[in-house]
């Protein structure tokens, strides 16, 4: 019934208790779940686990926050995309949050390593005709520079995706939209203080919407706080169908359907 579009099920906080895990999920109807890769060294647990489980897929990249690992180059991209069950390019995208704090007083200008990587990953997705999974924060205006740039304008030969866990401005989603991509909501929807971000969900082309937990992050209310979980994407499912005017069931199936259409392979075995 429900799809979970982005989770981290091969983090330490989730891995121990995938049995429990699945459980919890199937007594959800959280059906599927797309485990997302955030390095290339974590990249062969993330595959095990879609390998091992018949409702998990995954994907190969990575995060744009990631220093100090392995640098992919488009053709690492591709050979992995190409494995059974890889069915997304990403996360990728571009991330200058915190600058002073977390970067150590660098600047923008300084960001271009991540800049160069994010490139790469929309170049592989192009090459091998899989969707990129973008994580944009602090970010916006040079994440839709960089994907106009490299051809993603929703044409024939691009790769499209999705903006994962929405943040951003109504704005942004406009401009992620005109370019083909889709727009994932987390638990983030549920949050008091996030009424621009409900806006946002009840904004979206009901052909372009996704939900996602971006377990072990981001609980949803009435978890907040806790240690997330894919069973707990109807609850982003509730807030958004709250806002649309829709049923839960009914979010249910339209995420799922688009799901179904952005992730190709996800049908087509």
């Amino acid at each position: 019934m429900f799809t979970d579009s982005h989770c981290h099920l091969n983090f330490p906080q989730l891995s121990a208790n995938l049995p429990a895990i699945q459980e919890a999920m199937a007594q959800a109807q959280v059906t599927r779940a797309m485990v997302i890769s955030c390095t290339m060294e974590e990249f062969p647990d993330v595959h095990a686990l879609a390998l091992r489980y018949d409702n998990l897929w995954c994907t190969v990249g990575v995060h744009p926050d990631t220093e100090h690992m392995t640098e992919p180059s488009v053709q690492d991209l591709v050979e992995r995309a190409a494995l059974p069950r890889v069915v997304g390019i990403g996360e990728t995208g571009l991330d200058y949050y915190g600058m002073e704090e977390r970067k150590g007083g660098r600047t923008v200008a300084d960001m271009e390593w991540q800049r160069e990587r994010f490139r790469t990953h929309i170049r592989a997705a192009q090459q091998c005709g899989k969707p990129l999974v973008i994580h944009t924060r602090a970010a916006h205006e040079d994440t839709i520079r960089i994907l106009k740039e490299e051809g993603e304008d929703g044409s024939a030969g691009s790769a499209r995706g999705v903006f994962h866990c929405f943040t951003e401005s109504m704005d942004v989603a406009k401009q992620a939209l005109d370019l083909g991509f889709y727009i994932s909501f987390s638990g983030i929807v549920t949050f008091k203080s996030a009424q621009y971000l409900r806006d946002v969900a009840a904004f979206v082309p009901a052909d372009r919407i996704l939900i996602e937990t971006d377990s072990p992050y981001l609980a949803p209310v009435p978890y907040r706080g806790k240690t997330n979980s894919p069973a707990y994407v109807p609850f982003v499912a509730q807030q958004v169908a709250q806002v649309r005017g829709m049923t839960v069931e009914a979010v249910a199936q339209l995420t799922s359907e688009n799901f179904d259409r952005l992730f190709k392979e996800v049908v087509n075995g």
